[in-house]
């Protein structure tokens, strides 16, 4: 096993084998979702390799950018692959906006989709004639190719709105911090479910239609595949600042405050700059994928933003690893895609079997109706058994004598200077 995991060639040989095997079962078969998820499956299989980093995020972006489309192509459930992948990255760049809050600053929030619905909201109102109904300029609704300036509008709206939640919760700590949260999402819901008089702002419960499609170059993005990518670009540039993030000043002293509030102070840790700029990032992601969501569906209303999404998201950070980037992936990927394909097509599975006398299923207890359920019962087990996440976070490790060679080093080289000046 050890020479196997020295093995980078055999690793590579294998993974591209893997690879391989289940793009073209995916391609040949009308559709498949086992060859769709085993093909998904080679992400994770590439994480645990030796490969170094870069390398690992070549073959990734390779896999994502060309062989997953390309694999799913051969099919009629083409469109159907793609709306699975988008949604998923959409899921995936909210929860680790939420892994910021929650995982490394240790500030729990349950009304996170609030943000989501800012952001698609923004674009909603502007990109249909309902902004004509409070704006004295302009004509409304605005053009496809605002789309791509309303994604960096969308975040600095939800970007404010978080810092205006963080405001007040800044007095408050633990379940009286899940109280406060959970009640800005709801405020947030019955805002735009009422905003529709004295000026009608949000259409109220009748939600927003006929939302316009992102256009670039005069082509417009109207189905999956297209926001496929415009998702992909959007989620790798989170990963990348989330990355980045995590191990700069602002990460450790996020880190800091989630272990002990007092002991940072102390520190010279600023309490409620760190706590704002938290709530404020982990929002701008939400508000960012909240454009891209309004974009696609095209229709809008306040069901779709209620605390049920909020726990979802929760969830799925919980189910990879508070504060670890590559397990709330995992987890986010793991929860959308248990939701959207596997009970659905168990479901649907099991009422074919019904239907042709082979068993007898109520339909109360189908597997789509008891996601709720399966969730709670999954999250029991990961609890018991698995209390830090599917890949738990793990802390830098650095190696002693390279850190006394290079503080020696530096040491030698002051000197120089000064005993040279």
């Amino acid at each position: 096993m050890l020479k196997f995991k020295q093995n980078k060639l055999l690793q590579g040989v294998l993974l591209a084998l893997y690879i391989v095997i289940t793009s073209a079962s995916l391609y040949f078969s009308q559709k498949s979702v086992i060859a769709f998820l085993l093909l998904l499956f080679s992400l994770l299989l590439l994480y645990y390799t030796s490969f170094t980093t870069r390398i690992k995020w070549m073959i990734g972006l390779v896999e994502l950018f060309l062989v997953v489309p390309f694999a799913a192509s051969g099919g009629q459930a083409y469109q159907s692959y793609m709306e699975v992948a988008t949604l998923v990255g959409i899921y995936v760049a909210m929860a680790l906006g939420l892994n910021i809050v929650v995982g490394f600053a240790g500030l729990l929030d349950l009304g996170f989709i609030a943000f989501f619905a800012v952001g698609a909201y923004t674009y909603g109102i502007f990109s249909t004639a309902q902004a004509s109904n409070f704006m004295p300029f302009g004509h409304y609704p605005l053009s496809g190719e605002s789309f791509w300036i309303f994604i960096l509008i969308g975040g600095f709206i939800a970007a404010l709105f978080g810092i205006l939640l963080g405001i007040p919760v800044l007095r408050v700590k633990g379940d009286y911090l899940a109280i406060v949260t959970l009640g800005f999402g709801e405020i947030i819901r019955i805002i735009f479910n009422n905003l529709d008089k004295p000026v009608n702002i949000t259409n109220g419960a009748m939600g927003l239609t006929s939302i316009q499609a992102p256009q670039l170059f005069g082509i417009s993005f109207s189905n999956a595949s297209q926001f496929y990518y415009v998702v992909l670009v959007i989620l790798l540039f989170v990963i990348f600042a989330v990355r980045r993030l995590e191990y700069s000043k602002v990460g450790r002293s996020w880190k800091a405050v989630r272990e002990n509030e007092i002991a940072a102070q102390a520190m010279g840790i600023h309490l409620v700059r760190t706590k704002l700029l938290a709530f404020a990032i982990g929002a701008s992601f939400s508000g960012m994928m909240g454009v891209v969501f309004a974009a696609k569906q095209m229709f809008i209303d306040p069901t779709s933003f209620t605390m049920i999404e909020s726990t979802t998201i929760l969830v799925m950070v919980l189910l990879g690893g508070m504060g670890s980037v590559p397990g709330v992936i995992l987890g986010a990927a793991v929860v959308t895609i248990l939701n959207l394909q596997v009970l659905a097509e168990l479901t649907n599975y099991l009422n074919a079997l019904t239907q042709n006398g082979t068993i007898n299923i109520p339909d109360a207890l189908s597997p789509a109706k008891m996601q709720r359920f399966i969730f709670g019962g999954i999250l029991i087990l990961f609890a018991l058994y698995r209390s830090q996440g599917l890949i738990p976070a793990k802390n830098p490790t650095f190696n002693k004598a390279e850190l006394e060679k290079t503080t020696k080093q530096e040491n030698a080289k002051i000197e120089e200077k000064a005993f040279g000046a």
